[in-house]
């Protein structure tokens, strides 16, 4: 049962992902650009995110993103992120108390290891 149970947390990993972000991103434009639906800034912002979270080499077993070894997230786009973060993080707890803890709990997840190829010489 307990197996069950951490299989589909892990399998929805990514899916929640995009829940949080989503959530945080709203939140964030909601009260920052004083619209009841996303901005075009904000709406590729959220899209950059999605794409980065369909493409990502952990997939469901992914760590929080600032746990993550692979950064792939522009430079640009990732100070983006960080101020929705920033900003929207204390009011999810709020809005989205479920996705919070989730989110939180995300950041004790052991950070997996990437294997390199190895190259012969």
């Amino acid at each position: 049962m307990i197996n069950k149970f951490k299989q589909l947390l892990i399998h929805h990993r990514v899916s929640r992902e995009k829940q949080t972000i989503s959530a945080m991103v709203n939140i964030y434009c909601k009260e920052k650009h004083q619209q009841n639906e996303l901005c075009d800034d904000c709406k590729k912002l959220l899209n950059y995110a999605h794409q980065r979270l369909d493409v990502c080499v952990f997939k469901n077993n992914k760590p929080a993103c600032n746990h993550c070894e692979v950064h792939c997230y522009s430079n640009k786009m990732k100070e983006k992120v960080k101020a929705v973060m920033i900003f929207a993080g204390p009011r999810m707890l709020l809005k989205h108390p479920v996705l919070s803890f989730w989110h939180m709990m995300d950041t004790f997840r052991q950070a997996p290891v990437l294997k390199r190829k190895i190259q012969d010489q």
